[in-house]
């Protein structure tokens, strides 16, 4: 899932995906995060070189200078990870499979740097994204490429981790503080949660990290136990087994579906990429 910081310009944001290639399996935007995410799926190399193809357009398109947006960002590519999906359902996916992710991931952020001058932080077993976020510019040098930000493009933050859902709830208040509260009592080893005000309204912006313990349902339950919640949002996909723990009568109420996991994008179904601008 591969962030860009521009959710505002759809014109951008198509010639964006089109250069992710055939790895392309979906394409979430949003106008007051001003940010795109890019899921690409598929053989090692071919994501490899989606990547570095959206990379090239996102430099050539993105100018970090004035933006602005409700989710925090170091870059015009913000992020890039690389997951390994042997191993499923979801679990871990052994030594080798993190090893060719965290393989990759050197591999891009070695080229990031050398090709399009831009520093790299990366993440991973070395440090969590929080930590980036938290850190780079004040005591974290970038791993690779200049020591300081890109005139443009400010730096990426490159990672190999385990699949996590990226998911978004509202709340029926417009209260930016009562998200806060919500956000910071979820916090934990298994759940990372934002308080934004988006828009007119304010959002748990969350990644669910260890999603087979606390997926979609448990999120929501946990967040309403706390504030009427008006709706969910999944960014991406995520993969058949947390989407089969969750009753399928509450599939609609969570934003869920079955044409929305990793193995339907893998499969070739098609379906998975009914995000994508420019797409039927």
């Amino acid at each position: 899932m591969a962030n860009v910081s521009e959710g505002r310009r759809q014109q951008v944001v198509e010639q964006l995906a089109r250069s992710c290639g055939p790895s392309l399996a979906d394409v979430h935007s949003d106008p007051f995060h001003h940010r795109s995410v890019f899921t690409l799926v598929g053989p090692g190399r071919q994501v490899e070189e989606g990547a570095r193809s959206l990379a090239r357009a996102a430099l050539a398109s993105v100018d970090l200078n004035g933006h602005t947006g409700a989710h925090p960002r170091t870059g015009a590519l913000d992020v890039v990870p690389f997951v390994a999906l042997e191993g499923w359902p979801l679990a871990d996916a052994g030594p080798l499979g993190r090893a060719r992710a965290c393989r990759a991931r050197d591999s891009f952020a070695a080229w990031a740097a050398r090709e399009l001058g831009l520093p790299v932080f990366v993440y991973g077993p070395e440090r969590s994204l929080p930590e980036v976020r938290r850190s780079a510019w004040q005591g974290l040098r970038p791993t690779y490429g200049p020591t300081g930000p890109h005139p443009s493009g400010g730096a990426v933050s490159a990672g190999c981790r385990p699949l996590l859902v990226a998911y978004n709830l509202w709340l029926e208040e417009a209260d930016l503080d009562l998200a806060r509260r919500v956000s910071a009592a979820l916090r934990g080893p298994g759940v990372r949660a934002l308080g934004l005000a988006v828009g007119g309204g304010v959002q748990v912006s969350l990644n669910l990290v260890s999603p087979l313990e606390v997926g979609p349902a448990e999120a929501w339950d946990r967040v309403s136990a706390l504030a009427p919640v008006a709706r969910a949002e999944l960014v991406g996909l995520l993969p058949f087994a947390v989407l089969e723990r969750v009753p399928e009568q509450r599939w609609e109420q969570l934003d869920l579906s079955a044409e929305r996991t990793v193995e339907a994008a893998l499969n070739g179904f098609g379906k998975a990429a009914r995000h994508v601008p420019g797409r039927a």
